[in-house]
């Protein structure tokens, strides 16, 4: 199948210019204070089409070592992405506060850091060192080497590391 394919299969689903704003974290373990966190929100969704989904870290993702690659969370069990969907922009604003509070309630039961595609715009570079852990100094200088103008500055930024 073609990536462009691949990519394309949701679009009769869900297309182009619903409003979208999501956040996640990463979880070790899922306590009962953390499920009546999510039947709260499951209960209350903005809209029909919001969501949350957890999904689990398992096998081959358990195998590398933790100093292996970039990705830190090797230990995680768990990857939960929270999700406000709309197609109706005048809805953004209360599909994007539904997501940002019930992160906010769940963080805490969280390992600190997320898949970095399931991170929501503007969530700083606080949040971004959390999601590399102890890599994001590594990937800072390699940054430094390769991208010293910081040209790929998009998403999820890793800053290029200042010269020593």
């Amino acid at each position: 199948m073609p990536y462009t394919a691949l990519q394309s299969m949701l679009d009769l689903v869900i297309p182009s210019g619903y409003q979208w704003y999501w956040r996640g974290d990463f979880f070790g373990d899922i306590p009962d204070a953390a499920m009546d966190v999510h039947q709260k929100y499951g209960e209350n969704l903005p809209t029909p089409l919001s969501l949350m989904h957890l999904y689990p870290v398992d096998a081959a993702a358990h195998q590398p070592g933790p100093d292996d690659t970039a990705w830190s969370y090797r230990d995680a069990v768990w990857s939960g992405v929270f999700a406000g969907v709309d197609p109706d922009p005048a809805n953004a604003g209360t599909i994007r506060q539904w997501c940002v509070d019930y992160w906010e309630e769940m963080h805490p039961y969280s390992m600190g850091g997320s898949y970095v595609n399931f991170m929501g715009a503007g969530e700083g570079q606080e949040r971004v060192r959390a999601t590399y852990r102890d890599h994001y100094d590594r990937l800072a200088r390699i940054k430094r080497a390769y991208d010293p103008d910081n040209l790929f500055h998009a998403n999820q930024n890793i800053k290029p590391a200042t010269a020593v």
